[in-house]
């Protein structure tokens, strides 16, 4: 049997983070719940305290990664379960996440479906990020923005400095697992509606836009020539198109096709110099 640690990341979440720590510590190999309490205004910290679990106070909200981060790192269990305190992911769904870890992955990602979307903005978003994201990888990403999720703890460890301080974690953590070669696994899991009188955190626009920025990032540190070669043919085809006008319409070639055909090479060989400075930097690993 595998023994976890549970990390909750709260901020206000005081109306139903107390009953599902509750459930948490009916499951077996559970060893800690820990709360991580990212400046709440309300009794987060005492609910979860008089719940059962160990509860860790930011003195300030620093954001959800950070709460994120600041549980892995005092974890004591190889096995880490993230999950939200406001009651949409079921405590009871733990066991099927670690299972996938028992059958050899190093993480599973808890993938929500249709029904569990919290309306069709964010239904149609994540269906991008997660295609996006799949074709800069390389592999399928079923759910790329989910929070719940089993991980080996000394391997999430590693790319803790990359992960951001807001509510982007679970998509670069995602990323960087896949394109460090580590196994990914995924198991359908059932979503909640949140406690009554809970509210999200996350903001479509700017949280939207912080992922996308995101997998542009991890894009160019993990696979630079998915970024850089796409930019680089669009470029030599515009040169070349504008080369065969100018030919055609003065009969020469003209300053700007030269220009399109440098930058083009330019920009490939910048894709190929990081491409091949990130595979150094993996094979030291």
């Amino acid at each position: 049997m595998l023994h976890y640690s549970v990390v909750i990341p709260a901020k206000n979440e005081a109306i139903g983070i107390g009953d599902v720590i509750r459930k948490i510590a009916n499951l077996d190999g559970l060893e800690e719940v820990i709360v991580v309490n990212d400046g709440s205004a309300d009794d987060t910290a005492a609910v979860a305290e008089g719940a059962g679990a160990k509860v860790i106070s930011h003195p300030y909200s620093k954001g959800n990664g950070a709460a994120i981060k600041t549980g892995a790192k005092i974890a004591k269990s190889e096995i880490i379960v993230f999950m939200d305190g406001d009651g949409q992911h079921r405590p009871e769904d733990i066991p099927k996440l670690l299972r996938g870890l028992n059958a050899g992955y190093d993480m599973i990602v808890g993938a929500r479906n249709q029904e569990g979307q919290a309306g069709w903005h964010r239904l149609i978003a994540n269906g991008f990020y997660n295609r996006f994201a799949s074709w800069m990888v390389g592999h399928r990403i079923e759910d790329l923005t989910s929070g719940f999720r089993a991980v080996r703890r000394t391997k999430f460890l590693e790319f803790i400095s990359l992960l951001p301080n807001k509510f982007s974690y679970p998509t670069t953590i995602t990323m960087s697992f896949f394109r460090a070669g580590y196994s990914v696994g995924y198991e359908p899991v059932t979503v909640l509606p949140r406690a009554q009188g809970s509210k999200s955190h996350i903001s479509l626009w700017k949280d939207g836009l912080r992922f996308l920025l995101i997998i542009f990032k991890i894009g160019t540190l993990f696979s630079p020539l998915k970024l850089f070669f796409p930019i680089s043919l669009m470029l030599g085809g515009g040169g070349v198109a504008y080369y065969s006008y100018t030919y055609l319409t003065d009969g020469r070639f003209t300053n700007m096709g030269v220009l399109l055909f440098t930058t083009s090479i330019l920009v490939f060989l910048m894709g190929l110099v990081s491409e091949q400075i990130t595979a150094l930097m993996y094979r030291e690993k």
